[in-house]
């Protein structure tokens, strides 16, 4: 079984909307887009190279897609070549209810039942599949426990509303923090793996003391 592996950057308050650029994503009139590029350092550069050393295929929402197709592309050379390569290289599959055509290398589309169609491509043999940015996607993804693996990159700041990684499609899920890293600008970078159902628990004592059982008492007595 082929893992879906996310690799998302989220600031402190849990937006995942428009890291990259300012025009990147405008919906419900989010401002503060570009969020991410000035905390950029070697070693997170580095840890992005590792996420990419392996072979593998994208999963990817139409407007991060379309996103992706107008710079990956046009790449070719810089600091940004080896990326590039990678991406331009690698099997595309785009979920989208409007794409009619995709002009990116090696990309397909994906639609319809889309659902149904991720659980094939996860029995196919074939590399990990990649899911970066897709915040639409990614929720269709959580409510039907498709994610295996998140790499998770939280930056030091907070910007209000906006689309959250954990949002509408979140279900209940326990996870494991499997590694992480720290830059040199607080960029926290934290690995997750599944681990099964929530262990839920309780602080409370085994005999609860006179006042507590005095507080529940009037408790009861004002739902009367």
């Amino acid at each position: 079984m082929r893992k879906i592996v996310l690799n998302t950057f989220v600031t402190l308050d849990g937006v995942m909307q428009a890291p990259g650029g300012p025009e990147e994503d405008l919906t419900g009139g989010f401002t503060h887009g570009g969020w991410s590029v000035n905390y950029w350092d070697d070693m997170m550069g580095k840890v992005m190279t590792s996420v990419m050393t392996e072979p593998f295929d994208l999963l990817l929402g139409r407007k991060t897609y379309e996103i992706f197709a107008a710079y990956w592309p046009f790449v070719k050379d810089g600091p940004d070549k080896n990326a590039a390569d990678k991406l331009n290289s690698a099997k595309k599959y785009v979920a989208s209810r409007t794409l009619k055509k995709v002009s990116w290398e090696n990309s397909t589309i994906i639609s319809g039942d889309v659902v149904k169609k991720i659980v094939a491509l996860k029995k196919q043999e074939g590399p990990e599949i990649q899911v970066h940015g897709s915040s639409n996607l990614i929720q269709t993804l959580l409510k039907h426990d498709l994610v295996d693996l998140f790499h998770v990159w939280t930056f030091p700041l907070t910007v209000g509303p906006g689309k959250r990684l954990f949002g509408d499609g979140s279900i209940p899920a326990g996870l494991k923090l499997v590694d992480s890293k720290t830059s040199t600008t607080g960029v926290i970078i934290a690995t997750y793996e599944r681990s099964g159902v929530i262990k839920s628990g309780s602080f409370a004592l085994d005999k609860p003391p006179e006042a507590e059982l005095a507080r529940r008492k009037r408790l009861e007595d004002e739902d009367e």
